[in-house]
């Protein structure tokens, strides 16, 4: 995988892949395998120091996107600081887990969904690095996954005989509260099978800092919306169900994970979805010293 990208963290370990865990996911390597780093970054800290080992193959690096022990709500992400970071140690592919519920009967609990679209139903996040004055560029988003990637992710959940959907349009709603029923039930009538907090604005900060993005997302529960509207139903949402669910499945994830690592092409290199001048002069930003 060619790394084409200047560093603007220097004295940090230089990375080929990228991993954002999503909730469950709060460490990626063996212990006593992989180093721990903070990288500054022009909006502050990122969620969690990022760590860098081997997997598939390749030096990653790993940042668990709601930090140590799941401390930082959705709403309250650094997404910008975060995916800064991941660019500026080299990384050319992202490769994302979430977890999700499903809001179409097609993708039940259980199914892991190589996301290819998302519906955007977030408000008031910081979503690009080009808000300042005489920066504008307009992300070409049209397709926000990398159809390199997800073919290499599509190749490896089958050799692998994971049970999995090889397309799926994700909803992206605020949190940290659940949907109404009202609302699931729409969401699936404009035509999304998952939902979710947080892919939103995580990759399209992704495809402006010329990174390729990948998703593979782990259905916990079938939201509110396939629930009955009376009585109990055990694949209802609720915040412990995600989290018991995705500490069963994690060992599923984390090889999931390594399999697509090793996977992607040797000669990978991201679409330049905005000038590449315009991504260099935003990993050229001074940086906030974690201490100022």
């Amino acid at each position: 995988m060619t790394d084409t990208t200047s560093s603007s963290s220097p004295g940090l370990p230089r990375v080929e892949v990228a991993v954002i865990g999503g909730s469950g996911l709060y460490s990626l390597f063996a212990p006593g395998t992989a180093t721990s780093h903070v990288v500054e970054t022009p909006y502050g800290p990122t969620s969690s120091e990022v760590t860098v080992g081997e997997m598939g193959g390749r030096t990653v690096a790993f940042l668990t996107r709601h930090g140590k022990g799941h401390s930082v709500p959705p709403h309250r992400i650094d997404f910008r600081a975060n995916v800064w970071a991941l660019a500026s140690l080299g990384a050319r592919a992202v490769v994302s887990s979430s977890a999700v519920g499903g809001v179409s009967p097609e993708y039940p609990p259980g199914t892991m969904v190589v996301t290819d679209q998302f519906i955007d139903r977030t408000w008031g996040r910081p979503d690009t690095f080009f808000d300042e004055e005489g920066s504008v560029q307009h992300l070409v988003a049209a397709d926000p996954f990398d159809p390199v990637l997800r073919a290499a992710a599509v190749s490896a959940l089958e050799a692998q005989g994971e049970p999995f959907a090889a397309t799926g349009t994700c909803v992206v709603i605020q949190g940290p509260r659940f949907s109404t029923r009202a609302e699931s039930l729409w969401f699936r009538a404009a035509g999304a099978h998952t939902i979710n907090m947080t892919m939103y604005p995580e990759v399209p900060l992704t495809l402006e800092l010329g990174m390729g993005a990948v998703n593979i997302s782990f259905v916990t529960d079938s939201d509110a919306g396939l629930a009955p509207e009376e009585g109990d139903d055990d694949d209802a949402v609720s915040h412990q169900l995600v989290m018991d669910r995705l500490a069963a499945a994690q060992p599923r994830i984390v090889a999931a994970i390594e399999a697509i690592v090793a996977g992607l092409p040797d000669d990978y290199a991201p679409r330049e979805l905005v000038p590449a001048s315009a991504t260099a002069a935003v990993l050229a930003r001074p940086v906030r010293s974690a201490t100022a």
